[in-house]
């Protein structure tokens, strides 16, 4: 394999770093999604408990999507060029102690 191309988990690792709140947003959809289509199969369950699991389900989706996300954050920071992409725009003189 040459060094310029990428593997299919460098890419995936690109791509969700480039798009977090949509790959967030991706996971939520397909979890509530996926938890309706669970629930609805069972059928002695009122449409509201169905619908109340469902959220619950994709919100805890969420939560771990998020601290995915935070992961990938933390890994890119420490790891690639991007460990100087935030200082850059934060202007560190405005931040004096007033006297």
């Amino acid at each position: 394999m040459e060094g310029s191309q990428k593997s299919t988990f460098e890419y995936a690792r690109e791509w969700i770093s480039d798009n977090k709140l949509r790959t967030v947003g991706s996971l939520w959809l397909s979890g509530i999604t996926g938890s309706v289509a669970y629930n609805w199969s069972k059928p002695n369950m009122k449409t509201s408990v169905r619908l109340i699991h469902a959220r619950l389900h994709a919100q805890a989706l969420t939560l771990a999507a998020l601290a995915g996300a935070a992961a990938v954050e933390y890994y890119d920071h420490k790891t690639t060029k991007n460990a100087e992409r935030y200082p850059r725009f934060i202007n560190m003189n405005s931040f004096e102690q007033k006297k």
